[in-house]
């Protein structure tokens, strides 16, 4: 993969791994669409890691105040809001690393079964799936955030709505265009956390199963110049949107990526029975 198409997906990356529109559904879709090398998984994961990096340094404040926290509620037992959600980040996050392994099969062949029923390759197959989940997910956003109530915020949350909202990432990460934002912040809402809180929230959640990920497929990785690049241009733009959506999110609603995902979809469904 060549400079160029590597500053473009980190680019796209960048765009779309925090709005709730699914970054590996949009990963997927530029290859496709013009024509360009398949950029693998291990790629895949280093784009992430560029995003990663940004939530790590726009939140760096919040992951002090967290990572001290939790030290001390098992050093000293002192009991902190910070320290609560540190464990409540650690602990969610375990079940939803093996759940990600199981849906990641399930995934797998759902797409080849639908490959043989349409008689396409498996990347067009995936592509299907992309368009239905880009169009589902978008409908479930818009009905859930406009009939939530926005009551708390993500300090306040137990630990039963934390672990549901961690494990919702796994169905986001065995199928392209669910987007793990998207179905985090969904389901956040459903359990009437504010539109910034879960945002947050989600940012957070994020970091250690993609952490965790990076340094199992790091053997995977090709360090050369369109790696480095993919990862510093998803990091740039990364922190640009980061800020754009808390901002936005503070007053706007979820209704316009709703809708960006809706029509989405229908193009992508469009083009994929053009090509059949």
């Amino acid at each position: 993969m060549g400079a160029f198409q590597s500053i473009i997906l980190g680019i796209v990356q960048g765009l779309t791994e925090f709005l709730p529109v699914s970054s590996s559904a949009h990963l997927n879709l530029f290859p496709w669409v013009f024509n360009w090398q398949e950029m693998g998984d291990s790629f895949d994961l280093a784009l992430h890691v560029g995003t990663l990096l940004a939530v790590i340094l726009f939140f760096y404040k919040d992951w002090v105040k967290l990572i001290k926290g939790g030290y001390e509620q098992v050093r000293y037992k002192k009991k902190t809001t910070e320290g609560r959600i540190f464990w409540y980040i650690i602990f969610a996050t375990i079940p939803t690393g093996i759940l990600c392994l199981v849906m990641d099969k399930i995934s797998e062949k759902v797409t080849e079964g639908l490959a043989g029923v349409f008689g396409t390759t498996f990347i067009s197959a995936e592509m299907f799936l992309i368009a239905i989940a880009l169009m589902v997910m978008g409908v479930l956003l818009y009905v859930v955030d406009k009939k939530s109530k926005a009551t708390l915020d993500y300090k306040n949350m137990s630990f039963k709505q934390a672990l549901w909202i961690s494990l919702s990432q796994a169905l986001a990460a065995a199928f392209p265009g669910v987007s793990r934002s998207g179905i985090t912040m969904t389901v956040g809402r459903k359990m009437g956390l504010k539109r910034e809180a879960i945002a947050k929230f989600s940012f957070l959640l994020s970091t250690p199963i993609i952490a965790a990920a990076a340094l199992v497929k790091i053997k995977d990785f090709v360090f050369n110049v369109p790696f480095f690049l993919g990862i510093l241009a998803s990091f740039i733009v990364g922190m640009f949107v980061i800020k754009f959506l808390l901002k936005y999110l503070q007053k706007g609603s979820f209704k316009v990526f709703a809708i960006y995902r809706v029509v989405l979809g229908i193009i992508v469904l469009l083009m994929f029975f053009t090509r059949m």
